[in-house]
């Protein structure tokens, strides 16, 4: 179990406000670097607490041919140099239950994607490591009905769970953005984080690989912001158009900086009200 540590990170984050942000996934390991440093940097600029987000596997991709990571053993050991070398708390996802135990050796935050929100079997061993657990409400899923995968993971004993808006299903190719979700889940008693970057996907809109629209995300975080939402997702590349994963939906880099200097001025405003 990591529990004691993660106890502080949870507190952190709950009283907030924070970015998960880092590359879709680890390209590598000198690209996730160069982010993450300026993650950390762009986030203390402006008073945020940041938590580098990549993945070692993309093992949900539309396409066998779609770029997936690095892998378990060596996407964990980037990520551990990562971590020390920036001493930025991280956050990846899991797929299967036994990646759990695994995984918590390295991250602080165990995600759960947002397709695999409900099952049972993923969730009870992501919470049972003791870390702190984000999961994705999946597109297809109504705020309230993530209650019942947050009793799944109460049931471990384990409360330090997050719970993440990233848009729902509207048609095919497309997903909306019902911001009413972020008070309804904070409702249940945890922090919400918004993730602006795949809110704007346009889902399997490329054929063999996912679509998206990243001039919306500025507005889309915006608008959670300003309705309160605890946290924000972002994925950012330091080229979105080379990007091997997600790269229409990616943020640049070195508009970061910008980008959070206008959700920190509205944080500021949210949480004075």
């Amino acid at each position: 179990m990591h529990a004691e540590n993660n106890g502080t990170l949870y507190e952190t984050l709950a009283t907030g406000p924070f970015i998960f942000a880092g590359p879709c996934a680890l390209e590598s390991f000198e690209l996730a670097l160069e982010t993450a440093h300026a993650v950390k940097e762009a986030a203390l600029a402006h008073g945020l607490t940041a938590v580098f987000k990549s993945s070692y596997d993309k093992a949900n991709r539309t396409s066998l041919d779609g770029f997936r990571g690095p892998g378990l053993a060596k996407g964990l050991e980037w990520l551990a140099r990562i971590k020390e070398a920036t001493g930025l708390p991280v956050v990846t996802d899991i797929h299967e239950p036994e990646q759990a135990v695994h995984v918590a050796e390295v991250a602080d935050v165990l995600q759960i994607p947002a397709f695999l929100c409900r099952q049972t079997s993923l969730l009870l061993a992501a919470a049972n490591t003791g870390r702190v657990v984000n999961v994705k409400k999946g597109q297809f899923v109504a705020p309230w009905d993530m209650k019942p995968a947050l009793d799944k993971l109460f049931s471990t004993g384990n409360r330090r769970i997050l719970l993440t808006e990233r848009g729902a299903s509207f048609g095919y190719n497309n997903l909306v953005v019902d911001f009413r979700s972020l008070p309804i889940m904070q409702g249940f008693g945890v922090p919400v984080v918004f993730d602006a970057t795949h809110s704007v996907q346009l889902p399997g809109g490329q054929g063999a690989s996912s679509g998206g629209d990243r001039r919306f995300v500025p507005h889309l975080a915006r608008a959670a912001v300003a309705a309160g939402v605890n946290g924000v997702f972002l994925e950012c590349h330091p080229d979105p158009d080379k990007a091997l994963c997600d790269g229409p939906n990616s943020w640049p880099l070195d508009k970061l900086d910008a980008l959070l200097a206008d959700l920190s001025t509205l944080w500021n405003i949210t949480y004075a009200c």
